[in-house]
C-alpha cells in the first residue's frame, strides 16, 4: 500500500516528475517490507513483554533482515543504542527518552512504537552481536557518518548527567569495530567527558604541540567534520554534526585564550 502511496507524492513532490514517483515507490516498498518484517518476526517472538529471550545469531538475522530495507539506519541505531543503555548494568529512563526524542525527530512519530518494540529485543538480549552489527556498518557507512553515531552514542551515555567507565569501554569497542581511528574516538570522547586535556584531545592532538601545530590541526578537524559531510542525513544526524562542529570551534577559541594566540 505504502510504495503506491509514496509514489504518488514522490511524482507530486519533484513537479509531476517520473524519476520522483520512482523514487517514491522504491520509498514505500520499502516500508512495506519492514511492515511485513515486524509481522513476521512478532508471530516467531510469541507476543510481547513476555516473549522469550533471543539468541545473538536470532538478533543479527533479524538485524540482516530489516537492514536490507529502507529502515536500515534504524535498526543500525537500535542495536548501538541498546549495547549502550545496557554497559552500566541498568537501563534508565533518562536514557531511554533520549533515544525516543532523537528516533522522534530523526524518523517520525510514526516509526516511534515500531522502533522500540525492536529496542526491547535488543535490550532484553543477553548478548548483542555487536562485532557482525559493526562490520556491517562499516561496509555500508562513511567515515563521516560513523563518527556522527559515536557522537550520538555517548549522547545516550551523558543523558543522565554522567558518562561511566563501562559506557566509555563499550562505545570505544564500538568505535574500533567500526574502524574509527583513536584520535577521531578521543575527540568526540572529550566532548563528554573532559578533563585538563580535553580540548587538545578535541582537536587531535597533545598540550605539548606548538601553536602552528595547533593551528593546523583546527583545521583538519574543521574540515573533516564540517556539518556538510552529513548532509544527506536527516535533521538529528546534522544536528549532532553542528553541535560536534561547535566543540571544535570552542576548544579551539579556548586554547587561543589559555595560550594567548591570535
Amino acid at each position: 500500500m505504502f510504495k503506491f502511496i509514496f509514489a504518488v507524492i514522490g511524482f507530486f513532490a519533484f513537479g509531476r516528475s517520473f524519476w520522483g514517483g520512482i523514487l517514491g515507490f522504491i520509498i514505500g516498498s520499502g516500508v512495506d517490507n519492514y511492515q511485513r518484517l515486524k509481522q513476521q518476526f512478532q508471530a516467531q517472538a510469541g507476543g510481547g513483554a513476555g516473549g522469550r529471550q533471543f539468541t545473538a545469531e536470532e538478533l543479527f538475522n533479524l538485524y540482516q533482515q530489516r537492514a536490507t530495507t529502507s529502515s536500515d539506519v534504524p535498526t543500525m541505531l537500535i542495536a548501538l543504542s541498546a549495547a549502550v543503555m545496557k554497559a552500566d548494568g541498568k537501563v534508565l529512563k533518562a536514557e531511554l527518552n533520549y533515544v525516543k526524542a532523537f528516533f522522534a525527530q530523526q524518523f517520525g512519530p510514526q516509526f516511534n512504537n515500531q522502533h522500540l518494540q525492536t529496542l526491547k529485543r535488543f535490550l532484553d538480549s543477553g548478548n548483542i552481536p555487536l562485532q557482525k552489527i559493526c562490520q556491517d556498518i562499516r561496509m555500508r557507512m562513511q567515515p563521516e557518518v560513523r563518527v556522527q553515531l559515536l557522537h550520538y552514542l555517548f549522547g545516550i551515555a551523558k543523558a543522565d548527567g554522567d558518562v561511566s567507565p563501562s559506557e566509555i569501554d563499550v562505545i570505544q569497542n564500538i568505535s574500533n569495530m567500526m574502524g574509527i581511528s583513536s584520535v577521531d574516538f578521543e575527540s568526540v570522547k572529550n566532548m563528554f567527558y573532559r578533563n585538563v586535556d580535553s580540548d587538545y584531545k578535541v582537536l587531535g592532538i597533545d598540550p605539548n604541540a606548538t601553536d602552528d601545530e595547533v593551528k593546523k590541526a583546527y583545521r583538519k578537524m574543521a574540515i573533516k567534520f564540517h556539518p556538510d559531510k552529513v548532509a544527506q542525513m536527516g535533521e538529528e544526524y546534522q544536528k549532532g554534526a553542528k553541535e560536534k562542529f561547535q566543540k571544535i570551534q570552542e576548544s579551539y577559541e579556548a586554547i587561543k585564550k589559555r595560550r594567548g594566540m591570535k
